[in-house]
């Protein structure tokens, strides 16, 4: 009888045992090449970085803009370091970004700040007023302050126009194509495929699910987001017009003004650019190269103006271990930046528990006496939003004074973990409000009747048995139904309690309906208007402090992490870095859309509240 199994058995055997074994020698291999390279590291300061004698600062910052960084596993970063790929979206913390700016005003080595914002990805209004702000403020220093770029997007350009000279190249382009919110929209699409959409929501003005139950915005929604897309294109304007001391009512807005300036600069957006005066001169990369060699003289290569950009200086001057008084009175911040989920997550999205976990380690610590929560957030999960708006309660009852510090975002369940704090400040360009609460999912019985897949049985209620492949009964709709009425109603209670306001007062203003923090400080549901500096110092004002340190509360990296984070910092400058200059195959424009697509149908996915009900803002982006 043949022993073909076995035979088989056996190859398999020793082909697995090859693959593993090549497996395990490979790995060891790159793990004693990173321990090399990190002793080669350590013992070898051939790698620090040294601020020039005199040299321009280029502000070249790559990537976007954000509150806190979201967590990327350190062993991860390390192969794709090693690799030369670059991180698909890198991110750069804004107090960093104001940090540089805040050192190099003082520091002597730094003659000029040249801006270079072409690989800045995106940024929040209220993120770019912050370092516009700290860019002013190095200009008191008496130091020139210039920017070049090839284009500039509109995010980009209001950093550029900053500056006291802004160059653009002469084949460049800039255009400021001011403010929008597009959705892409699946109910045609849905129904085709027979798709059941079951939506659950209060608030006239809550339009997150609108995508998978119209094919087009809401004249409810359109009301609403003109209203706020307007006032931030307005200070998006008037801060452009006080930097270039230009008019506000002179930007192009409507297609017909722009062609006939466009006709009249014989077709050249950077001819345009110049005529408006959103820029100085347009210059040649080289022209500006030889422009900054008289400035500041040339680099050790010869090859450049001397300089050293913006990652280098973080590098040179950020002490890595910053002196803490463990005596003094702290006001901790406690930072709660993404879409609100539940259970423990990482940084760069909000827990409700890991969240919770750090504003009750706050709460623990003998020489916190305040807490300032700073808040960058559509909102997510109602259940997780509670539990942090818990624990915020907790410090109150506690005796430590809470502020609620908002961003670019602090909407929906944003809003509800900062109602209860003792103060609310934000940016007058923060998108905050969107009180509503809706629940949403989708069964499947029609399109899978469609291919001959049938669900049917018994249980012993109405509840047993619940499947996306079953038809929803009515009655159970109602349940959810009334569940999200009575999360709507608890809402308006929470803010009302909060805000001394009457449920009628609140409603008014709820409804979903998304407000800037200008107007929502003249609705009541804002206190200040300020940025988190302004929120610690009311704070420690709150906890009466004469003098205190401010301590960031944040997850702590295990033992593993720590060592892979300095063995990736040693080692990075041992690997080669990836190239700038990256071809694109495929149509990227469609890669584009598909990309939205996906994005759509994630943030829907990822949610995961217990109990289905989410407080989100899903239309507080802006294109």
């Amino acid at each position: 009888m043949s022993d073909k199994p076995g035979i088989f058995k056996r190859i398999f055997s020793k082909l697995w045992k090859i693959i593993n074994t090549s497996r395990i020698i490979f790995l060891n291999l790159v793990f004693f090449l990173f321990v090399i390279i990190f002793f080669s590291a350590l013992f070898d300061d051939s790698d620090k970085v040294e601020v020039p004698e005199t040299a321009a600062l280029l502000l070249n910052l790559k990537g976007d803009l954000v509150e806190q960084k979201r967590y990327v596993d350190p062993m991860d970063k390390l192969l794709s370091e090693s690799l030369g790929q670059e991180e698909e979206r890198p991110e750069i913390l804004v107090s960093d970004v104001i940090n540089v700016l805040e050192t190099a005003k003082n520091d002597d080595r730094i003659q000029t700040l040249v801006i270079y914002p072409q690989n800045l990805m995106s940024a929040g209004l209220h993120h770019l007023q912050l370092i516009g702000q700290a860019i002013t403020d190095f200009k008191e220093s008496g130091k020139e302050v210039v920017s070049f770029g090839d284009y500039y997007s509109q995010g980009q350009y209001y950093l550029a126009a900053s500056a006291d000279k802004v160059w653009m190249n002469p084949n460049g382009m800039m255009l400021l194509e001011g403010f929008g919110r597009y959705r892409v929209y699946f109910k045609e699409a849905l129904d085709k495929l027979k798709i059941t959409q079951h939506v659950f929501k209060v608030g006239t003005y809550k339009s997150a699910v609108e995508p998978y139950i119209r094919d087009d915005m809401s004249d409810a929604a359109k009301e609403a987001n003109k209203a706020w897309l307007d006032q931030l294109w307005s200070n998006y304007k008037r801060d452009i017009a006080n930097f270039r001391d230009l008019d506000a009512n002179e930007f192009d807005e409507k297609a017909g003004q722009l062609l006939e300036k466009l006709e009249q600069s014989e077709g050249s957006f950077a001819e345009y650019a110049l005529r408006a005066g959103f820029v100085d001169e347009l210059r040649t990369r080289e022209e500006i190269r030889k422009d900054m060699i008289e400035r500041v003289g040339k680099s050790e290569n010869h090859a450049s103006f001397r300089q050293i950009n913006f990652k280098d200086y973080l590098k040179a001057t950020k002490n890595p271990f910053p002196v803490e008084n463990p005596a003094s009175d702290k006001v901790a911040v406690v930072v709660a930046k993404g879409t609100i989920l539940n259970g423990h997550q990482k940084p760069g999205t909000i827990g409700g528990d890991s969240t919770a976990k750090l504003l009750r380690k706050a709460r623990l610590n003998k020489q916190v006496k305040a807490v300032v929560l700073r808040v960058d957030s559509p909102g997510g999960s109602a259940f997780a939003s509670e539990l942090i708006r818990q624990e915020v309660e907790l410090l109150k009852a506690a005796g430590k004074p809470v502020v609620a510090s908002m961003a670019n975002y602090a909407a929906s369940g944003g809003y509800w973990i900062s109602a209860s704090a003792n103060e609310i400040w934000a940016s007058e360009n923060t998108i905050t409000g969107s009180i509503g609460i809706f629940g949403m999912f989708m069964t499947f019985e029609k399109s899978l009747a469609e291919i001959g897949v049938h669900t049917d049985g018994i249980g012993t209620t109405d509840f047993a048995g619940l499947s996306p492949t079953q038809k929803l009964n009515p009655q159970i709709g109602a349940i959810i139904q009334t569940s999200i009425d009575r999360g709507y109603q608890d809402f308006l209670t929470l803010v009302a309690e909060n805000r001394d306001m009457t449920t009628e007062e609140v409603d008014k203003i709820a409804q979903g309906r998304v407000w800037t923090g200008a107007k929502a400080k003249e609705l009541g549901l804002v206190d200040e208007l300020g940025n988190l500096d302004d929120a610690v110092a009311a704070a420690a004002k709150l906890a009466s402090l004469k003098q205190y340190d401010t301590k960031l509360i944040e997850r702590e990296l295990s033992p593993k992490d720590l060592f892979l984070q300095n063995l990736l910092d040693n080692a990075q400058a041992f690997l080669p870095e990836a190239s700038a200059d990256q071809s694109f195959e495929g149509n990227q424009a469609l890669q584009n859309v598909i990309n939205q697509l996906m994005i759509e149908f994630e943030r829907v996915n990822q949610l995961n509240d217990p109990k289905g009900i989410y407080s989100f803002c899903l239309t507080c982006e802006i294109n």
